[in-house]
């Protein structure tokens, strides 16, 4: 595909993958033996020291569309199942950049 379709679609895909990106690289420092905590502070003042992914992503606040999906994502799979939501951000960032080298 060739043209300014080819071009806008490529800049959009970036962007889209640079948004899930800072997503999961928000979380990927909370995960593991060595995860660390991350203070966040909402818009009253509050302070809350968590490495829950859930927890995280629930006090984020996300513009970007694909950002807010995976948002919604990671909160269906803790309502659903109560955990996993680190990985579930993850594994949907892996799985659509393989689809994206297909």
């Amino acid at each position: 595909m060739d043209g300014p379709c080819a071009s806008s679609s490529g800049v959009t895909l970036r962007s889209h993958i640079m948004a899930a990106k800072a997503v999961a690289n928000t979380l990927k420092t909370s995960i593991g033996p060595n995860g660390l905590d991350k203070m966040m502070v909402d818009k009253d003042g509050e302070v809350t020291v968590t490495n829950d992914g859930a927890t995280i992503l629930s006090m984020m606040d996300v513009d970007h569309q694909i950002a807010k999906l995976m948002v919604e994502l990671s909160k269906s799979q803790d309502d659903e199942i109560g955990d996993g939501t680190t990985g579930v951000v993850g594994e949907s960032l892996y799985q659509g950049q393989k689809l994206h080298r297909a």
